[in-house]
């Protein structure tokens, strides 16, 4: 991996853990996500409108991705009503790499050096262990199956993303058709599970809505460019970086509690984030 690709992604999980604080300090998780959804629906259909249409052998990707959007944003969302940002968010993004990885054997014909490999699964053990808080720091165990869920969802789209970007061969085209159908998806399921009290919003909603979308479209735009020229398990266990941008974001902003745990999985992270660049 590149300096210049390596730089994009770190800057892409700090854009994703922002989105995610936004959605956390917001009132209603679903409206806001239905909000961010619809949003980079419509940016992505106008994209689209400029871009070549997909050839025939990349809508099966595009709908795959699609389906496993909307799920990781439903799961994620009902975690968020669970637990804080910083115990949803590790359990929710640090699986997610271990899954590629493991998978990446016998979907991936990506090549990785030995220190790559050992920089994902330091970095997988920092992230486990940034986890703990919903086990030992009185958090709902009620969050951790949905955050699990996310994960898996992660993963889904993850190596999907990465494939079906490459059989497409322009990254902007793919993600514009992509947040377009997620969109088709997302909202009706949305209302499905939640009745049209989903639809009631305010001024605060709407802006909370408008900055993830913006955020989440441009964080995923880059992700999925960087697996187009890198590894695709190396790009999503360096992505989920934005954990450690998510703690700080929670402490220095948010008020969760900085533990020893928490500096040790911090170290952890920042070690197999390390590995992965030498």
């Amino acid at each position: 991996m590149s300096t210049f690709v390596f730089l994009a992604v770190l800057g892409a999980a700090l854009l994703h853990a922002s989105w995610n604080a936004l959605i956390k300090s917001g009132g209603s998780k679903f409206t806001s996500m239905l909000i961010m959804t619809v949003l980079q629906g419509a940016f992505g259909g106008i994209v689209a409108l400029f871009s070549a249409f997909p050839e025939a052998d990349v809508w099966l990707w595009l709908l795959f991705s699609a389906m496993f959007h909307s799920g990781y944003k439903l799961f994620l969302a009902y975690a968020y009503e669970q637990g804080d940002l910083s115990c949803v968010y590790p359990i929710a993004r640090g699986a997610a790499p271990m899954i590629v990885l493991a998978l990446s054997g016998f979907l991936l014909s990506d090549a990785m050096a030995t220190l790559e490999v050992v920089g994902i699964l330091v970095l997988g053990l920092g992230i486990l262990l940034m986890a703990r808080g919903a086990f030992a720091n009185g958090e709902s165990r009620r969050l951790v199956p949905f955050a699990l869920g996310s994960a898996l969802m992660t993963a889904g789209y993850s190596i999907v993303d990465g494939l079906g970007a490459r059989v497409a061969g322009d990254a902007a085209q793919y993600v514009a058709w992509m947040f377009f159908l997620d969109a088709l998806i997302f909202a009706p399921v949305c209302m499905a599970l939640r009745g049209r009290s989903v639809l009631v919003s305010n001024r605060k909603d709407w802006a909370i809505g408008a900055g993830v979308g913006a955020l989440s479209y441009a964080a995923y735009a880059i992700v999925v460019w960087a697996m187009t020229v890198a590894p695709i398990a190396l790009v999503t266990a360096l992505r989920e970086t934005s954990i450690l941008f998510a703690v700080l974001i929670g402490w220095l902003i948010m008020g969760d509690k900085m533990d020893r745990g928490k500096a040790i999985a911090t170290a952890l992270i920042v070690t197999g984030v390390a590995l992965t660049r030498i």
